[in-house]
């Protein structure tokens, strides 16, 4: 959709234009989002894959009303579905037809089918031979494997599938690795049979997540995007936050981390609200770079944010045995400490640059807005409702799309028509192909972990690397400091923290997000634990950080896709990206030295404490990283708040008091400023 034309909103009794000129958010969307790189065939062959999308998401929201099937045939199934999909819609190479489909791919799609409803049809005769699969078991086994990691190849980049190969070979050659990652070694027959002919490998709890609850989710945001929500929600945030300083920036931070929380993926969310607010941020005076890296910041802290998030905490709370509700509770301190720190220092970069709101009489009426169209949002109020009345995610799920559908009639321009419903259906069957294939892929790493002990291999591995890293730079800092300060086994923890952090945002440079939990849950999450990390911090420390990885250059691909629309610099919107996400840097560190944040041990008393010293930390946190409050800030002063925003975040009477004065200190010095830059202009 290429935007050459002057676009106009409707905003109460006038209007907001946004001058958008030669910006194609459909081509930036396939240039940073590999899963929007699908065909688009205009002959039949574009409505045979339409009517299979609608059979797979009418299938999934059939085995939710109706009761799941066995285990190994709903997987089966779903990823049948899968697979016919992605080779009708994702070209081989760039070079390979993008109008219509090539015959080699005809045969493809049949062969994905063909091993995959072998395992419906011959599951439980293969039941009755486990352990002694015969020539064709492994036979199918084998081509799966590899034509899952081809489609995975096509709908997401070729880093998972190589990554999930390196882990096929470590299975065969174990006896000839180094002596800390030895084993056995296991023959082909039972890597095969380990990795695909049974529920271990592919099949294992990555991809039922995926057949499940994440499936349904994300038809829900299908649909309900099909009924106006999206630009609701915008209007919603223009009236709320509109009229502030530099208010259209907050805009964004509200209606993107709100769209965020149904999209779950960040470069989509970027290209869907970006387009509105990106032009509008900049009509005020923003900066395209700051712009740009503001829609990318918020965009992918959806993924963080309750009561929907990504498909990585249904697998978080599937892999810890918990209840999804309690991994939405957990997660909505931390989340709202991400976007608080956004918005403060959207709004000290607004009053620094001396820039106005939106008139009062050119924004939405909210009263209006509430009474017209509010209905929009009763199906997530629903799915909020039945995950607290006790309801499984996936029958939550259901009922949200159950209310969608009804509550769309109410008024009929947001009528659910059938050709919409349709739509709703075939983008939903669309938008899960990327996460069905990467939690089918990367079952091939969890495989290896299981069959070879690698987990815990590597988490003794992280640890013995931090113990070595400790000793040395507790003795360094002995030079400095007084003795005592600084431990070893606090050392250690810091060194643990930081090549966790590292690991999961290189992972995540080149996986996706929810690949790039599982891969860090199993291979790195277990260091945390060794380290008497509660699992939920540590879970919870590494996708973080895995979602981090989209606004961290040299890969940020939700910055660059927001660099696309503002026509800014890419590596100065990731880095700036970079720097209004820093509490999402530090976030996590709070709550692994502090998991009460995260409702660990709760004691209201505690928790209290910590959330409102977290939230003074964060506002210094603003201070540091803009330079301003009332005035420019000294950069004396900018350290001081980084120190002070440190101090307040850290748990601790002592840390929390010094933070405090640094606080009040700023308060008076900076008071004190602004009245004699007042005098100096009035005269």
């Amino acid at each position: 959709m290429a935007m050459t034309v002057q676009t106009e909103k409707e905003v109460g009794t006038g209007t907001i234009q946004d001058v958008v000129t030669n910006i194609d958010v459909e081509e930036i969307k396939r240039q940073y989002d590999s899963e929007s790189r699908f065909r688009t065939p205009q002959d039949w062959t574009g409505t045979a894959i339409s009517v299979i999308a609608v059979a797979m998401s009418l299938f999934h929201v059939y085995t939710a009303a109706t009761g799941l099937l066995m285990e190994m045939w709903q997987r089966s199934i779903h990823l049948c579905f899968v697979l016919v999909l992605v080779f009708l819609l994702y070209p081989a190479t760039s070079k390979s037809p993008k109008n219509k489909i090539p015959w080699y791919d005809y045969v493809m799609s049949a062969i994905g089918a063909v091993v995959t409803l072998y395992m419906v049809f011959q599951f439980r005769s293969m039941l009755g031979r486990a352990g002694m699969p015969s020539l064709l078991d492994l036979s199918i086994g084998c081509v799966g494997i590899l034509i899952v990691l081809e489609a995975t190849r096509r709908v997401s980049n070729p880093v998972l599938p190589l990554i999930a190969i390196f882990f096929l070979f470590y299975c065969y050659f174990g006896r000839d690795m180094p002596a800390l990652f030895q084993h056995r070694g296991y023959n082909f027959n039972r890597i095969i049979n380990h990795m695909y002919l049974g529920t271990e490998g592919i099949f294992g709890t990555p991809l039922s997540v995926s057949a499940t609850f994440v499936f349904m989710f994300v038809l829900f945001g299908t649909i309900v995007e099909q009924t106006g929500l999206g630009k609701y929600i915008i209007d919603i945030s223009m009236a709320l936050a509109g009229w502030s300083a530099g208010g259209p920036a907050k805009v964004a931070v509200v209606s993107s981390g709100i769209m965020g929380t149904i999209s779950g993926s960040s470069v989509a969310n970027v290209c869907t609200t970006g387009m509105f607010t990106i032009p509008l941020m900049k009509s005020v005076g923003y900066q395209p770079h700051f712009a740009g890296a503001v829609e990318a910041v918020a965009s992918t802290g959806g993924q963080i944010m309750p009561p929907v998030m990504g498909a990585a905490a249904f697998i978080m709370a599937q892999t810890m045995g918990i209840p999804y509700l309690d991994v939405a509770l957990a997660a909505v301190v931390p989340a709202l400490l991400y976007y608080i720190a956004v918005i403060v220092q959207v709004h000290f970069e607004a009053t620094r640059l001396g820039l106005k709101g939106l008139p009062r009489d050119r924004l939405p009426s909210l009263k209006k807005l509430v009474l017209e169209r509010g209905h929009l949002l009763l199906p997530l109020v629903g799915i909020i409702y039945f995950l607290v009345a006790g309801y499984t995610p996936l029958k939550a799920a259901y009922y949200g799309i159950l209310i969608t559908v009804a509550t769309s009639y109410v008024r009929r321009d947001t009528w659910l028509t059938p050709r919409k419903l349709w739509e709703g259906l075939v983008n939903g069957a669309r938008s899960s192909l990327g996460v069905a294939c990467a939690c089918a892929t990367v079952g091939l790493v969890i495989g290896t972990a299981t069959l070879t002990g690698l987990g815990l291999k590597l988490a003794y591995a992280i640890v013995a690397m931090a113990e070595n890293g400790s000793m040395h730079l507790t003795a360094l800092t002995s030079l400095f400091l007084p003795e005592g300060i600084v431990t070893v086994e606090g050392m250690r923890l810091l060194l643990t923290l930081i090549f966790t952090m590292i690991a999961s945002i290189f992972l995540g440079m080149g996986l996706p997000t929810t690949a790039n939990f599982i891969v860090t849950s199993t291979m790195a999450a277990p260091a945390l634990i060794q380290l008497n990390i509660p699992p939920m911090a540590a879970y919870m420390f590494v996708l973080y950080f895995g979602i981090a990885a989209d606004l961290t250059p040299p890969v940020a691909l939700a910055a660059y896709a927001g660099a696309g629309i503002a026509r800014a610099d890419p590596m100065r919107t990731g880095v700036t990206a970079t720097k209004l996400a820093l509490a999402g840097f530090l976030v996590p560190y709070i709550y692994a030295y502090n998991p009460i944040l995260v409702l660990v041990d709760f004691d209201p008393w505690v928790f209290s404490q910590a959330v409102v010293t977290a939230l003074l930390g964060v506002f210094l946190l603003g201070m540091a990283t803009i330079g301003y409050f009332k005035a420019p800030l000294h950069p004396v002063l900018r350290l001081m708040a980084l120190g002070g925003a440190l101090g307040l975040m850290i748990p601790g009477l002592i840390s929390d008091l010094a933070g405090l004065a640094v606080l009040i200190l700023i308060w008076i010095l900076q008071s004190a400023k602004e009245k004699v830059n007042a005098r100096s202009n009035t005269r």
